[in-house]
């Protein structure tokens, strides 16, 4: 168990994010015999030191080191919306294995503690190294600010490119998708919720 923080109620939170054991010569075969599957002699130059390439990217795209949340007090009472906004971020698609990526908004009511604003940036960098889909990833970010933080309500809006739709399929360019993940007072009070799409939307359209 990590110290506690000073200032804090608990522990912080050695957070795991489900970065994967990746076993780099294996997945280096693997990536090897997809290329000759697909037909690229193993021979040209360009292919030489692709496999590794391949492997080390999606190692990146997939990997986070473990990280802190810590909280602290509230003395001032701050109870009005606290938004950490376009926060860069990439993940991979679980269906294709293409990125995705753009800007997330993230809003929370504070209670009792608060957390540091990098804290905020960190859960989503953190979260994003997976394969899923964008619902999920809004949905992990908000359950998990939601758990630690105690807080009246949280939301994730998240804004992002996927390459599987816009590079591949239908080719849509230019498209991005957009998806809410809210808990608390930012799912269920209108005026709460409609404070925070006030302020988070305008910042997606910057997304690309």
């Amino acid at each position: 168990m990590l110290a506690a923080y000073p200032g804090t109620s608990r522990a912080p939170v050695d957070l795991v994010t489900g970065s994967p054991s990746i076993d780099l010569e294996a997945a280096e075969r693997a990536a090897a015999a997809l290329l000759a599957a697909l037909g690229i002699p193993d021979s040209s130059e360009a292919a030489l030191r692709t496999p590794a390439r391949m492997v080390a990217g999606l190692a990146e795209l997939l990997s986070s080191a473990p990280w802190e949340f810590t909280t602290f007090p509230n003395p001032e009472g701050q109870h009005e919306l606290v938004l950490a906004r376009d926060v860069p971020f990439t993940s991979v698609c679980a269906h294709h294995l293409l990125p995705f990526s753009g800007l997330a908004q993230v809003g929370v009511l504070p209670g009792e503690r608060i957390a540091g604003l990098s804290k905020l940036a960190r859960a989503v960098e953190a979260f994003a190294a997976r394969m899923q889909v964008q619902e999920e990833l809004g949905q992990q970010i908000a359950a998990f600010l939601d758990e630690q933080l105690q807080c009246r309500g949280v939301g994730v809006l998240l804004v992002a490119e996927h390459l599987c739709m816009t590079r591949r399929g239908v080719r849509a360019l230019g498209a991005d998708t957009v998806t809410i993940a809210s808990r608390g007072l930012l799912r269920d009070d209108p005026a709460a919720r409609a404070e925070f799409l006030q302020l988070a939307m305008p910042c997606t359209r910057r997304a690309g």
